[in-house]
């Protein structure tokens, strides 16, 4: 055997073959086994928490302060706007 030089281009197809082949090789390995498929059973699922995950509740309650201080700001609004122009009530002008 001469010893020889390998180049890049040479390393990287061995390295390409080698990976193709590690990743063909498991597949053709579990096609091929003669193992039976054992049935299971359904393992049982404990029933969804009422109020959600952790997270969900946490965010339940960001949005519904979002949602109350939203409605302080408009109620405020609506105050201040209906004191300005005259509380609503319609007055004579003389």
């Amino acid at each position: 055997m001469s010893e020889k030089m390998i180049s890049r281009r040479g390393a990287f197809s061995l390295l390409g073959i080698a990976a193709a082949l590690g990743f063909a090789a498991p597949t053709t390995v579990l096609t091929v086994s003669d193992a039976e498929a054992q049935a299971t059973t359904p393992a049982p699922t404990a029933p969804a928490p009422t109020g959600g995950t952790h997270g969900m509740q946490r965010r339940q309650a960001r949005r519904t302060g979002r949602h109350k201080r939203r409605e302080e700001r408009r109620t405020g609004r609506h105050e201040r706007r209906e004191k300005r122009h005259g509380g609503g009530e319609t007055t004579k002008q003389k």
